[in-house]
């Protein structure tokens, strides 16, 4: 996960615009592509700045990185996820060198047939509580997913059986197609469509599976929530998505977590906001009140002459800050309540005061 700041990569400042990162990459790119540039360290110059264009290029990845750099990226996104969208090969189409397709299957496999394919990710929505957030805590939940078929392990095909090469594309997963036009040829490279791009069949499906390779289940999930965390933050559970095709690596699921609104406190960030009421003599005079915390009730002072709208700071009673130390803190609004009400003898006290205020 470690590795130089995107920024630094591109040699951009971190408010540059889309166009400025797109300028600087296309520079580098083109000055690091493996078919111009020879040197041994080239190849790898050139899968940090397309992947530094990759993510600074895309607002939900920019937005991940800003917030928590490599690791938050590297947390939400596969590696194909990060490559995922982009159009590299509008930067090479009329260069002459080779596309980032060719040289995307150089660094990180591929060629040849179609890969089977990753399993698909899923989503779950987390309900929580302001306090379940207080310290680090688990949940168990249920999640429906796609599993490996235990009868035919994956392969589609009945006991006994395996699947065969695919006969239209001779296992390659690709078609061609030819298409001539006056003196020039276009050639056309498609995925199989007997075989799906996988590069094989399956003539005698498995009972169980019918010959998906995969089966419906559902599972308890054990998911460890974070202090501190917010509503709306994602966490990232690699391998407990759907499963893949044949084998291959199964997808993610995305706990996105969802934060009641609470009937006493308000949240910003890591701070708490708390409104309470105390009557004119109180502020006046100065009180001690008891208000609540996340943590449990605490004494505050309230010195006398207290205003109307005044805030008092309660250091360290707010919620831990999320994969860092500490805490915020807790602030309590004083509202000053008037009575709508007064005896006689009220009235003539509060006349006397003002008389002699």
């Amino acid at each position: 996960m470690a590795g130089r700041d995107y920024y630094e990569v591109l040699g951009v400042a971190k408010g540059a615009t889309k166009q400025q990162v797109k300028d600087a990459y296309r520079k580098l790119a083109l000055q690091f592509h493996p078919d111009r540039n020879k040197l041994p360290e080239a190849e790898a110059r050139f899968k940090e700045v397309s992947e530094a264009y990759a993510v600074l290029s895309d607002d939900e990845k920019k937005k991940q990185y800003d917030a928590y750099g490599r690791e938050g990226v590297y947390r939400r996104y596969s590696q194909e996820d990060i490559f995922r969208g982009v159009d590299f090969g509008e930067f090479f189409r009329s260069s002459g060198f080779g596309g980032f397709d060719d040289v995307f299957a150089q660094f990180f496999g591929g060629g040849g047939r179609e890969r089977a394919a990753r399993g698909e990710d899923l989503t779950y929505h987390l309900q929580l509580r302001l306090e379940d957030v207080v310290g680090e805590s688990t949940r168990e939940v249920e999640i429906p997913r796609e599993e490996v078929c235990a009868k035919c392990g994956g392969s589609g095909a009945k006991a006994g059986t395996s699947p065969a090469a695919c006969g239209t594309c001779g296992g390659t997963g690709k078609v061609q197609k030819v298409q001539s036009t006056g003196f020039a040829r276009l050639v056309r490279i498609s995925a199989c469509g007997r075989c799906e791009g996988r590069g094989y069949v399956v003539d005698s499906p498995c009972a169980e599976c019918e010959g998906k390779g995969r089966v419906g289940k559902t599972r308890r999930i054990r998911v460890m929530i974070p202090a501190g965390v917010e509503d709306g933050q994602t966490m990232r559970l690699r391998g407990e998505g759907n499963a893949g095709e044949n084998g291959v690596q199964p997808g993610d699921l995305y706990v996105l977590v969802n934060i009641a609104p609470h009937k006493v406190f308000a949240r910003r960030e890591n701070d708490v906001y708390l409104e309470t009421k105390v009557g004119v003599v109180e502020a006046a005079l100065g009180t001690e009140l008891s208000v609540p915390t996340l943590y449990g009730d605490v004494k505050l002072e309230v010195p006398q002459g207290t205003q109307p709208g005044t805030v008092f700071k309660v250091k360290g009673k707010g919620l831990p800050r999320y994969g860092a130390w500490g805490k915020g803190d807790q602030y309590v609004k004083v509202d000053v309540e008037v009575p709508r009400r007064l005896s006689a003898a009220q009235r003539e006290l509060l006349r006397k005061f003002g008389e002699s205020a």
